[in-house]
């Protein structure tokens, strides 16, 4: 298969990545015998057939095409490029589908709960959820209590973490229904692999990502407020300085509509306008990415300049949609995650498709006595947090931080939830010139149009670039793959695998090509077959 790759198959099991556990994690690319998955045979082939100098040369190229299109990200102060593997991860049809219809599946049922916590609290009443943990939740906000959308959506878009744990099985690690970030990664990394990498492709039914744009327009129209026929979408952006900004601005572009920030938009009565230079322009829909707290100062923090004053009594008098709805963090707040499959059990007479991570409820006594007992082995989160930011990785903690740990969750156990450390999946990873076991994970993108769950083939999948690391979050120095569906099981006949290694004539680096267009992202699989 190539030293490479062999060597490969012998680090992804080493004492090293998973901390000398009896259970090492479970490889995307290889079995635990060593052979090569159905799924990657023929990407592996390719890759494989390319000399070291040519796949590190095609990395840098990814760099800076990345780097030229301000596909960048903030870290410790520096815009770097957002890093790109040169090996996709690949998924196939059928354990897809598996995913699709468990992320559906749970959408559906938090969208009965937001309606009911919002609305009569039948879920409450009934006790599937103690009402304690709904009304400390930073996200619920009384604020929104009777507000009704539109078409019935609060969740539009959202973006659900999901890994693979020692038993290969697929769990949700967390939910993401208020702001999920990540998605212009999906489109850029396509488009970039499909130019650097082309060959990649061939003979390859890869189920393209580009169409996201035009579905996601599609359902924030079919979110406009009733009897509007050519409702205006603009995004809500808080500005340049925002880590997510070039997000911001791509799906603007790409769905052609405004991109707006808060001083842009001003609400007379209970309509919203934008502000423009031929004059006000009535707005119906808000795709916003800004925090709850910063919507409306009228109604939450006063010196809010992100929103617009008057928003919330706009939306209550349906006179604008904003989406995803404010009030959702009720629904993807860590403590709330542990109820969830109750919540499907509840509102759709279902079992859950995806399990989730097993957690603990730090605010029971028991839970939390045998959690801090156990700290060091433990991961724990805050239950408003994001982007990595408040995690403590037991294994990696030092006692001095776990013992602070422990004080601060006996002051308010409310504020963290604990969860068994999964060794999360690893793929092949082009580091340092070699290709190593890096852990990963997946956030797949669904959009809700009120009538249909969709979910984008592929999403995001993110590699913790350091050895041993869980942390995937791009602000914690992780990286990225394309992620591929594909669009029918594979079946054709195994080849031989070339080595990777300097090859007759091919040991010079390829010249840098011109920057890579990143809009509208190309599908990499049409435009091969074009």
């Amino acid at each position: 298969m190539g030293d490479l790759f062999d060597r490969y198959a012998g680090a992804a099991t080493a004492s090293k990545l998973h901390g000398g556990r009896a259970r090492p994690p479970v490889d995307e690319v290889f079995e635990a015998c060593g052979r090569l998955r159905d799924a990657y045979h023929d990407v592996i082939s390719v890759v494989a057939g390319m000399s070291t100098e040519d796949v590190a040369a095609r990395s840098a190229r990814l760099a800076r095409a990345f780097m030229d299109q301000g596909v960048t990200f903030d870290l410790d102060g520096e815009e770097r490029p957002f890093p790109l593997d040169v090996l996709p991860r690949v998924f196939s049809d059928s354990e897809w589908r598996l995913v699709a219809d468990g992320i559906a599946q749970r959408i559906r049922a938090l969208e009965a709960f937001l309606d009911d916590v919002y609305h009569a609290g039948r879920v409450l009443r009934d006790g599937v959820v103690p009402p304690a943990v709904v009304h400390s939740a930073p996200g619920f906000l009384r604020q929104c209590h009777g507000i009704e959308p539109a078409n019935g959506v609060r969740v539009h878009v959202a973006g659900i973490d999901v890994v693979r744990d020692e038993d290969g099985g697929l769990r949700v690690l967390e939910d993401n229904l208020r702001c999920p970030s990540g998605v212009s990664y999906v489109l850029a990394n396509r488009a970039a692999m499909a130019r650097v990498l082309p060959e990649v492709f061939w003979g390859q039914d890869v189920r393209m990502v580009a169409d996201y744009p035009a579905r996601l327009v599609r359902a924030l129209r079919a979110a406009a407020p009733t009897g509007v026929a050519d409702p205006t979408v603009v995004v809500l952006t808080p500005g340049v300085h925002n880590s997510a900004f070039y997000e911001h601005a791509l799906l603007a572009r790409l769905m052609g509509v405004h991109l707006v920030e808060g001083r842009d938009l001003v609400c007379h009565g209970t309509d919203v306008f934008l502000r423009t230079t031929d004059g006000e322009l009535p707005v119906h829909v808000i795709y916003r990415r800004i925090d709850d707290e910063f919507l409306d100062p009228l109604q939450f923090r006063p010196d809010s300049l992100l929103g617009c004053p008057g928003l919330l009594n706009a939306m209550r008098a349906g006179r604008v949609t904003v989406a995803n709805a404010a009030g959702n963090g009720v629904a993807d707040d860590k403590l709330l995650y542990t109820y969830v499959p109750d919540l499907i059990r509840y509102y759709l007479s279902e079992e859950p498709l995806l399990e989730n991570v097993s957690t603990y409820r730090l605010i029971d006594p028991e839970e939390r006595r045998e959690a801090l007992a156990r700290r060091s082995e433990l991961v724990f989160k805050r239950v408003d947090g994001s982007g990595g930011k408040g995690l403590v990785v037991g294994p990696h903690a030092s006692a001095e931080e776990l013992n602070g740990l422990a004080a601060a969750i006996e002051r308010a156990p409310r504020s963290w939830i604990a969860q068994r450390t999964v060794a999360l999946s690893t793929a092949p990873t082009w580091v340092d010139g070699g290709m190593v076991p890096r852990h990963v994970d997946l956030r797949p993108f669904a959009i809700n149009d009120g009538e249909h769950i969709w979910v984008l083939p592929g999403g995001l999948t993110r590699v913790a670039l350091a050895e041993g690391g869980l942390v995937v979050n791009s602000s914690q120095g992780g990286g990225s793959k394309d992620t591929w569906v594909l669009d029918r099981p594979t079946t054709r006949a195994r080849v031989p695998l070339q080595p990777l290694r300097p090859a007759a004539g091919r040991s010079s680096p390829l010249a840098p090509g011109p920057p890579m267009d990143t809009g509208p992202p190309v599908d990499a699989q049409r435009s091969q077959q074009q």
